[in-house]
């Protein structure tokens, strides 16, 4: 997560009260019964049905705070009280799939500063966009686990920089193994929301990320329709494939108003996020997966000016079809926030983020992903206690 998205300037915060917000419910440990295809839709003893609504989703672990998809970020996540924990999956060139937001990793780790890699920069077409840097699918993990992580974007949450260094890039299988650990910690299941970035475009060199993935889940037992895992894609395709290989709850991620899934792009498939979220468009998600994760302008539209018109009937259309909706992302600082809850001219403060958060959870949603588990946990249990 999350297509699309360019980062503005942004700052650490410092709210961390809800870190006692537990899953009370959840059950011990990480496997469970074997699950039919009748119960695709989850509703199993420690299903997903069970997360409290609305739940939150600890985006790139806990991106506000420590530098994304590191093992500081996602223990702080969990630490916070994060329900679920993000994280979204790329291939090195060896086969393994490691933790990165995009597989180029310029921005993400020191790979600049290393002169054994320079002659690796090189530029690629991804999803139909030209990109120059350095990608993972370049490197051995070996290689990669040579490299250290640091903030993406050091101008706008300069205090983030302070761990640039301290982590390098962790695979899927050490965060598996970490929820495992994590669990026994604190007698409970781990919850894990795992995205497939750019699958078409790793199929088509031959470094496909279902058949890795899946098969990951069935060692970890995150396979069943009761496991403590949610998987996400951009591309309808990735999904369908997941759901041939594993009965893990699947979300269908939504990127902006007429925009295209590129797998459909590459099909012919002339449809467009507009179909998706039209009745029809959410039966035939429906058939396949158990929710839609839409960028939060497909719940409530914004103005020319940055400020929230009327909700559409996303909500309510989806919850129709049995669908529950994860939307993306909610920040703390100006830039990121409706022009309605910005306070100040600073972009890099921080604005009513709680008005926000009341704002989005008022349309009925189930969760949403936040960079700053903490507020966005303390603005779910006000939502709940109202």
């Amino acid at each position: 997560m999350t297509e699309g998205e360019r980062m503005s300037p942004g700052r650490r915060g410092v709210l961390g009260a809800a870190g006692a917000v537990v899953l009370a419910t959840a059950a011990t440990g990480l496997a469970g019964a074997p699950a039919s295809a009748a119960d695709r839709h989850g509703r199993g003893p420690g299903s997903y049905r069970d997360l409290p609504v609305p739940y939150v989703i600890g985006h790139r672990g806990t991106a506000g705070y420590r530098p994304e998809h590191t093992f500081g970020s996602y223990q702080h996540a969990l630490d916070l009280g994060a329900h679920v924990i993000e994280q979204d999956l790329v291939p090195t060139k060896d086969g393994h799939l490691v933790c990165r937001h995009e597989n180029d990793i310029s921005a993400t780790t020191d790979v600049a500063d290393h002169l054994e890699f320079a002659s690796r920069k090189t530029t690629k077409s991804i999803d139909g966009v030209s990109v120059t840097g350095w990608f993972t699918e370049d490197f051995t993990l070996a290689e990669l686990k040579t490299l250290r992580a640091k903030e993406r974007i050091p101008a706008n949450r300069q205090r983030n920089t302070l761990y640039d260094g301290r982590w390098d890039i962790p695979t899927f299988e050490e965060v598996l193994r970490w929820a495992q650990e994590q669990g026994r910690r604190l007698g409970r299941r781990i919850w894990l929301h795992t995205e497939t970035k750019h699958p078409t475009y790793f199929r088509g060199i031959g470094l496909p990320l279902e058949d890795r993935l899946a098969s990951m889940l069935r060692r970890y037992g995150r396979h069943r329709a009761d496991s403590p895992q949610f998987l996400q894609s951009f591309e309808p395709s990735s999904i369908q494939r997941l759901a041939k290989l594993v009965d893990t709850p699947s979300v269908v991620l939504l990127s902006n108003a007429g925009t295209r899934p590129w797998d459909f792009v590459v099909s012919g498939d002339p449809r467009t996020v507009d179909d998706l979220v039209r009745p029809d468009g959410l039966k035939w998600i429906a058939s396949y997966a158990q929710g839609i994760g839409p960028t939060l302008d497909l719940i409530i539209p914004k103005d020319a000016a940055g400020r929230l018109t009327r909700p559409t009937s996303l909500v309510r259309d989806a919850h129709a079809r049995g669908l529950i909706l994860h939307p993306y992302t909610m920040r703390n600082e100006n830039t990121f926030l409706p022009a309605d809850f910005r306070r100040g001219t600073d972009p890099n403060a921080y604005g009513d983020a709680f008005g926000a958060f009341r704002t989005y959870f008022a349309t009925g949603i189930d969760a949403v992903f936040s960079d700053n588990a903490d507020t966005a946990l303390l603005a779910a249990a006000d939502f709940r206690g109202r």
